[in-house]
């Protein structure tokens, strides 16, 4: 019960958001300093993340399946197989789309939007530095509020793992008092309807968990991109038109969905246009303000989940160990009671 707390199966991967924005900021600072695009892969490729720097091939994704997939190694397969196609001159946006198949799926969207911005950028000749500087801020606030969230489930994952030890306790406090709970539970009428009922409700609270820790997971991983996207465009002297072009362009070929800024980019446009002021500015301060109100939602949401997960805790563990563990107990003491009459 304390793993299905924790997310539901412990092993399972959650998206490593640090990461990629790791790789995003030191791709800044290279570029910023005159590195060819090229030769920054090739250096990140070249650091000490946990694969080893071969070829890419079917080996290296060999490597990395058996060591556990684990964030670090995924990485440097990505990196790998980025920088050994950008030798050749390919380019890297479609490098790093089709590399997505070394990396967990819940990686996948961060590093997307990596290769989006890195397609638009290059497609209208703007600088790309800053905004993967931004592009790794954003994935650091999700990352934290990632930490959030495990940090709000610590406390109920405890408490459950106490309770759910208490059946027991009480079945072995019954043993010690000369009853037989397990006999009651399993060899009775009223004791197997409550080792029904308290399975169910076990059951229940298992699946409850898991819905409302869901719930309270980051909805989109990078926030704010699609306005970024355009600003990279303007910012390059593109017009509107073709700016859109570009932007589509780039999420359909990495697969990225729209976020629901759609209404939110044609407004800053045409406030743009009519009010004269830049469009790139506009666009980035909206995208700046997409991923506040993104951290301000992941926090808030955390802070929900710590109330919100007694619920299941208070209606159906609790409960379930009334039934499992004290009215077994009850059944006892009435039964002997009443045959000793």
């Amino acid at each position: 019960m304390g793993d299905q707390l924790n997310g539901g199966r412990r092993k399972r991967h959650e998206p490593t958001l640090q990461v990629t924005a790791s790789v995003a900021q030191r791709l800044a600072v290279l570029l910023s300093a005159g590195v060819p695009p090229a030769a920054s892969w090739q250096y990140l490729a070249e650091l000490p993340l946990g694969a080893p720097n071969a070829g890419v091939n079917e080996s290296v994704k060999a490597r990395v399946t058996s060591s556990g997939s684990t964030a670090s190694s995924s990485a440097s397969a990505l990196l790998v197989a980025i920088a050994e196609g950008a030798r050749t001159g390919r380019p890297v946006a479609g490098l790093i789309v089709d590399s997505l198949n070394l990396v967990d799926d819940a990686d996948a969207p961060a590093w997307r939007g990596l290769a989006a911005a890195w397609h638009v950028a290059t497609a209208a000749g703007a600088p790309l530095a800053p905004t993967l500087r931004d592009f790794a801020t954003s994935l650091r606030n999700l990352a934290q509020i990632q930490r959030d969230l495990r940090t709000a489930l610590a406390a109920p994952a405890a408490t459950a793992r106490l309770v759910m030890g208490l059946p027991l306790v009480a079945i072995l406090f019954g043993f010690a008092l000369g009853f037989d709970p397990l006999a009651i539970l399993f060899g009775t009428p009223l004791g197997g309807a409550c080792l029904v009922v308290g399975v169910l409700l076990m059951l229940a609270a298992r699946g409850w968990n898991r819905a409302l820790l869901a719930r309270a997971q980051p909805r989109a991983q990078t926030p704010g991109l699609v306005l970024e996207l355009m600003a990279i465009a303007v910012s390059g002297g593109a017009s509107i038109e073709r700016a859109t072009m570009m932007r589509t362009e780039a999420m359909s070929q990495c697969g990225i969905g729209a976020e629901g800024s759609s209404r939110v980019l044609e407004e800053v446009l045409m406030l743009s246009s009519r009010a004269g002021v830049p469009a790139a500015a506009l666009l980035r301060s909206e995208a700046e303000e997409a991923r506040r109100q993104a951290r301000s939602d992941g926090e808030l949401r955390a802070q929900n989940l710590t109330i919100t997960l007694m619920l299941p805790l208070g209606l159906c563990v609790l409960p379930a160990f009334m039934l499992l563990g004290v009215a077994p107990l009850l059944i006892s003491v009435v039964t002997s009671t009443i045959a000793g009459f």
